[in-house]
C-alpha cells in the first residue's frame, strides 16, 4: 500500500519528467512465493541436469540416443514429478528446521542450509528407486539398465550434489556482483559521471533478473533505480529537491 501512494504521488507531481512510471528493477517487493517458485526452478532444473550427466557416467557403454530414450522412459514414470515434490518437501522442512518463521529467506548462505537439512538428496534417490522399479516392473527398460542404474545410483547422487552446490556458489557470486556494481554506480554517481552510472546500472539490471530475490538486494536495486531515472530524466540534473530524495527513498 505505501508503495502505490508513492508511485500515485509522484505521477501526480510529474517529478520524473515525461515519464509517469519508474520502470523498477523488481515489479514487486519479495514475497515467499517469489524466492520458492525460483529456488523450485533452479533447483529442478539443477537436479535434471545432474541425472543427465550421471545416467551417461552410469550408463557407459549405451550410446547417446539409448541413454536420452532411458530419461525419457524415466521421465514418462513420474521423475520430474518426483524432483518436484522433492525440491517442494525440502525447501519447507528445511525452513521448518531452520526455524524461519517469516518464511523467506534472508540470504542464500541460509537458503543452502534449508535445501540441505530438508533432505533433498534423499528426496531425489527415493524417486530415482520409484521411477526406476516402475519402468523395470514394466518392461519399459531393461533389468541390466535397471540393475546399471541402481548400482551407480550413488555416483549419480554424488552430480546431483555438486551441481546443487555449484548453482549456490554461483548465485552467491551473482549477489557479491550487484553489491559491487551497485557500490560503483554509487562512486559514479558521486563524480556525476552518468556515463559511468549508465553501464554500471546495465549491469545491475541484467543481474537482477536472473538471480534470487533478497530483500536487502532488491532495497539497494530499486533505489538505484529510481534515482538513476530520476537524474536522467531531469536532464542529468544531479541536484535533488528534499522531497525527491524522500519520494525515491520510499519507493526502495
Amino acid at each position: 500500500m505505501e508503495l502505490e501512494l508513492a508511485t500515485q504521488n509522484l505521477e501526480n507531481k510529474n517529478i520524473f519528467g515525461n515519464n509517469s512510471k519508474v520502470d523498477l528493477l523488481v515489479e514487486k517487493d519479495v514475497t515467499v512465493e517469489k524466492q520458492n517458485n525460483f529456488l523450485e526452478s533452479t533447483l529442478g532444473k539443477t537436479i535434471n541436469t545432474a541425472i543427465d550427466v550421471g545416467l551417461r557416467a552410469v550408463l557407459p557403454d549405451m550410446i547417446e540416443d539409448q541413454v536420452i530414450d532411458v530419461k525419457d522412459v524415466l521421465l514418462k514414470n513420474g521423475l520430474k514429478e518426483g524432483i518436484d515434490v522433492a525440491v517442494k518437501s525440502a525447501i519447507d522442512l528445511g525452513k521448518s528446521a531452520l526455524g524461519i518463521i517469516t518464511g523467506k529467506f534472508d540470504n542464500l548462505s541460509q537458503a543452502y542450509s534449508a535445501v540441505k537439512k530438508g533432505g533433498i538428496i534423499d528426496g531425489v534417490s527415493e524417486t530415482i528407486d520409484n521411477v526406476v522399479e516402475s519402468a523395470s516392473k514394466n518392461k519399459l527398460i531393461s533389468t541390466g539398465t535397471s540393475r546399471l542404474i541402481k548400482k551407480g545410483k550413488n555416483a549419480l547422487l554424488d552430480t546431483v550434489t555438486a551441481n546443487i552446490e555449484d548453482t549456490f556458489l554461483k548465485e552467491m557470486d551473482s549477489v557479491e556482483k550487484v553489491s559491487k556494481y551497485i557500490s560503483n554506480w554509487n562512486n559514479y554517481y558521486n563524480l556525476k559521471d552518468i556515463d559511468g552510472m549508465e553501464k554500471e546500472y546495465g549491469k545491475i539490471k541484467k543481474q537482477m533478473q536472473t538471480m534470487v530475490a533478497l530483500d536487502s538486494t532488491i532495497s539497494e536495486a530499486k533505489k538505484i533505480e529510481n534515482i538513476h531515472n530520476l537524474i536522467k530524466n531531469k536532464g542529468e540534473n544531479y541536484v535533488l529537491s528534499k522531497e525527491e530524495e524522500e519520494l525515491a527513498q520510499i519507493l526502495k
